[in-house]
């Protein structure tokens, strides 16, 4: 069936519509990563952030919605000095901070 009779379909309603949706392959839907509710945003970005989002996001092998969502997080926790730190950024620092500079 093309678009044209699905939408001739659906605006006449009644029998046909439902032997459509009936003839329909089921579809799996993606699981959600996370038991906590999640607000869906657009954001707009120039090509090139994102490009650096994305390979940033690739290098830690993990989403780039997800490196997003933590960057905002750790944002949002500077604000109200309610931050958790990961173990890894705490060692970053230490190590940068025992490295000697060149005067």
């Amino acid at each position: 069936m093309n678009r044209n009779d699905a939408t001739k379909q659906f605006h006449g309603g009644g029998d046909p519509l439902a032997e459509l949706i009936d003839t329909g392959a089921p579809v799996e839907l993606p699981t959600p990563d996370t038991d906590v509710p999640m607000v869906s945003r657009s954001v707009r970005l120039p090509l090139e952030t994102y490009e650096r989002v994305r390979a940033a996001a690739d290098a830690r092998g993990i989403g780039v919605t997800t490196l997003m969502r933590q960057w905002i997080e750790a944002g949002l926790a500077e604000l109200d000095d309610s931050a958790t730190v990961s173990l890894a950024d705490v060692r970053r620092a230490l190590a940068a901070l025992s490295r000697p500079t060149a005067a």
